[in-house]
């Protein structure tokens, strides 16, 4: 019987949003967005993307997905054209991945990222609130928003939070955002919504300055030494797939407040180790040097997932070093001049087969 659940529970997370409006991507022309987006489609879901304009150096254009879906490219501050792109579409869930999502960039325009990250999120409350057709919201946060004191505990989603930097100080005031909303709804019972905090998520066609992957694939393509300021930092690394097929899991069937979505494996892997992992696939370089930063990031950062996996009946399909592979692979594809778009539904289609 548990079995029988289990295959049901999976195959259903798509089909109780079919017949019914189409699920509203926020932030679709971003990376986890433009994976979001083409995992949906592969699922039979009608989708539409409420974004900024996609920057030139991206999965999105790289893709070229423009039109692809009902979209427009606007500003989550917004509140008066969110409100009307809801209208007009008529929803009938959400997931909000529109935000300023790197760590470094927040340190050098707090206020903005403060803006887009807190006021973005109120923005779609109060949208969610004028809407009368949208049943659920998945609000994605991430997992540096726990207090961290780097002895290595893997937090549960009732442990406290704390933001150290702009960046998770910022999504720390997302959460607080999340849970006022929530004790609104409460009273209604009218939508659910729900916090989701993943670990650091990597895939093909992540192009974004100032992140591991993504550096390494500048060193190979430019010859210059990718710079590691803090080699020996654990992180919960997951491919991309795994927490956005987690939050649709949580949109479809969640009920508690929030959810971490992170790897399976009890030890997570260090900065140098996902660098040789990747050195096996993809040729490039990379130099140790001191940090200036080590009061700013955590030395060691690990999720529990447990909540999502008795609760959801979810789990990450990739292992860590899979995770790394399944990038290198996509990455040596594009590089080869390969059609990248076939080669990424190729690889969602896999995913999807091994959640059956």
């Amino acid at each position: 019987m548990k079995g029988y659940y289990s295959k049901v529970l999976k195959t259903n997370h798509a089909s109780k949003w079919r017949n019914k409006g189409p699920i509203l991507v926020t932030g679709h022309t971003g990376f986890k967005g433009t994976w979001l987006t083409l995992l949906l489609k592969e699922l039979g879901l009608d989708v539409v993307g409420y974004s900024l304009s996609p920057k030139e150096e991206s999965i999105y254009n790289f893709l070229g997905l423009k039109g692809a879906i009902p979209e427009v490219f606007e500003d989550i501050r917004n509140e008066v054209q969110l409100s009307r792109f809801i209208g007009i579409y008529q929803p009938s869930a959400v997931i909000h991945l529109a935000a300023q999502p790197i760590v470094l960039e927040s340190y050098k325009n707090p206020s903005e990222t403060f803006d887009v990250n807190v006021m973005g999120a109120i923005n779609l409350m109060t949208s969610l609130e004028k809407s009368k057709t949208i049943e659920a919201a998945v609000i994605a946060t991430t997992d540096k928003v726990y207090k961290n004191n780097n002895s290595g505990q893997r937090f549960i989603e009732d442990d406290p939070l704390e933001g150290t930097d702009p960046y998770s100080s910022s999504k720390v005031a997302v959460e607080a955002v999340v849970k006022s909303w929530q004790n609104l709804y409460a009273r209604s019972g009218r939508i659910r919504l729900i916090a989701a905090r993943a670990g650091n998520v990597i895939g093909g066609g992540d192009l974004s300055a100032n992140r591991l992957i993504p550096d390494c694939i500048w060193s190979h393509l430019s010859g210059k030494p990718v710079i590691l300021r803090n080699p020996e930092s654990v992180r919960p690394w997951q491919h991309v797939l795994d927490p956005i097929y987690g939050y649709l899991q949580a949109l479809s069937f969640g009920i508690l407040p929030a959810y971490n979505f992170g790897p399976n494996e009890q030890r997570d892997l260090t900065v140098r180790e996902v660098i040789e992992i990747l050195k096996e696939q993809i040729e490039f370089t990379f130099k140790v040097v001191e940090s200036e930063d080590d009061n700013y990031e955590s030395k060691i950062l690990s999720l529990n997932s447990e909540l999502a996996r008795e609760t959801l009946n979810w789990s990450s399909v990739y292992n860590q070093r899979i995770a790394i592979f399944k990038t290198a692979e996509w990455w040596k594809n594009a590089l080869s001049n390969g059609d990248s778009l076939e080669f990424t539904k190729d690889q969602i289609r896999e995913y999807i087969k091994l959640q059956i």
